[in-house]
């Protein structure tokens, strides 16, 4: 059907145009550059600041992160992964936390005398997209395929 309504032509008058929704998608890169940058965040917030390892009685050393503060990292990356794969921005939900969680690992973890975080930094990497594929996938499995509004 033309986007052009035809009852003033037919009466002899000019066809004008209809209101269309002139919503654009969002360009690829960008929710994958803003899922990075909240992932980035999200590391810096919860894990970020605790650099010190904990020394227990019998000389052996854990940490620096606690098992709350992973937690807290994964609910809080949770969202906008969900929003991301419920809206069909797979590029964007597979690779944005990972890029912006292996980014955070890198330089937190370079100071590392050893030259071993890169190691540590690979694994984050691997762990992280093989984790954020099979949720996406999950998610857009049982979510509606119809589009929201604001989409």
């Amino acid at each position: 059907m033309s986007t052009y309504a035809l009852t003033p032509a037919a009466r002899g008058g000019e066809a004008f145009p209809m209101p269309q929704d002139q919503r654009k998608p969002l360009p690829p890169l960008l929710p994958t550059l803003a899922l990075a940058l909240f992932a980035l965040g999200a590391w810096a917030a919860w894990l970020g600041w605790d650099q010190t390892r904990d020394l227990h009685p019998d000389g052996s050393t854990t940490g620096p992160y606690e098992a709350w503060q992973v937690i807290g990292l994964l609910l809080t990356l949770l969202p906008p992964l969900y929003w991301a794969a419920s809206r069909r921005h797979l590029t964007a939900s597979v690779l944005g936390i990972p890029a912006g969680l292996t980014v955070a690992a890198y330089v937190d973890w370079s100071d590392d005398a050893s030259g071993l975080f890169m190691v540590g930094v690979v694994i984050t990497l691997l762990g992280t997209l093989t984790a954020t594929a099979l949720a996406s996938a999950l998610i857009t499995a049982t979510t509606r395929t119809t589009p929201r509004a604001g989409t």
